[in-house]
């Protein structure tokens, strides 16, 4: 008897992972059919994207296409560009929204609660609704055609961050300051050296967020280094790849674009384990 309840249990639990993978794999493959089309566009030739019927497996795979994406988008430059800002934009975002929310939660001052609110209360606004006037300020301090514009916004915190970061900072316990604040230590050293530091996870998830944030972007770039082609990034390279007299290349453009993102799934996959421990520390943060 007791044995034919350990198979009826095995034979449960086998089910269920069965069952499990087969879900996964269902609600997996809507998401990963058009990146794997991607790639057999990317190694055919002309002739080949436009077959009839449709050749899911190219006769021949021309690797070509890889070279000519890099040269025909500049690749090499502008993945510089948009590296550097997006790094930028990494390091101004930890700091900022660090510094709000550090003080947000540990300081008491007259109308915490009301600023607190009101940042909060500004992601209500959307964002298109301020493009203009945003737009009409960077040109009056003469900073279009700069990078200004693509960096500058990610060291002045966002609302969205600074709320993480107070709920975040408002779960470690205080006695780490005060024993700190006996030992002699400032704000900064206790922002820095104790605070920061335990606060990895919420850091990797601002970091990785960020730089998807910056990378992908192509309205800001679109707006304000639209004519100083130097200076463009990925997303406006690669969105203006192959729009010639003759039309678009699609498979050097589908090229350039797994080349565009290939950044981003490497950056996710070093990173996601602390991503997603970033995800549950906040999750219980927010429950708190």
């Amino acid at each position: 008897m007791k044995n034919e309840m350990r198979t009826g249990r095995k034979r449960r639990e086998i089910t269920a992972i069965v069952l499990r993978y087969v879900m996964i794999f269902v609600f997996m493959l809507p998401m990963i059919l058009p990146v794997l089309w991607m790639l057999s566009t990317a190694l055919k030739d002309n002739a080949g994207v436009f077959a009839t019927p449709p050749q899911f497996i190219p006769k021949v795979f021309q690797w070509g296409n890889f070279k000519e994406a890099v040269i025909q988008s500049k690749y090499l430059q502008r993945f510089g560009n948009t590296l550097f800002i997006a790094v930028l934009c990494i390091i101004g975002s930890i700091l900022s929204n660090f510094m709000v929310g550090y003080a947000l939660a540990r300081f008491k001052f007259k109308g915490r609660k009301m600023w607190f609110y009101l940042i909060i209360s500004s992601m209500m606004i959307p964002g298109m609704t301020t493009v203009m006037p945003v737009f009409r300020f960077w040109v009056a301090v003469g900073a279009y055609g700069t990078w200004l514009p693509l960096i500058l916004p990610a060291w002045l915190a966002g609302p969205f961050n600074t709320f993480l970061c107070k709920q975040f900072l408002s779960t470690i316990p205080r006695s780490y300051d005060e024993a700190a604040k006996i030992d002699g230590a400032t704000y900064f050293q206790i922002l820095s050296r104790i605070i920061m530091p335990l606060s990895k996870p919420l850091i990797a998830y601002m970091a990785v967020s960020t730089f998807q944030g910056s990378w992908n972007d192509y309205m800001n770039p679109l707006l304000y280094v639209i004519s100083k082609q130097d200076k463009w990034t990925l997303a406006l390279g690669i969105a203006r790849l192959g729009s010639g007299t003759f039309g678009i290349e699609w498979n050097v453009y589908m090229a350039a674009d797994i080349l565009y993102f290939l950044p981003i799934l490497v950056v996710f996959f070093i990173f996601q384990d602390y991503f997603m421990e970033g995800l549950g520390s906040m999750t219980a943060a927010g429950v708190k």
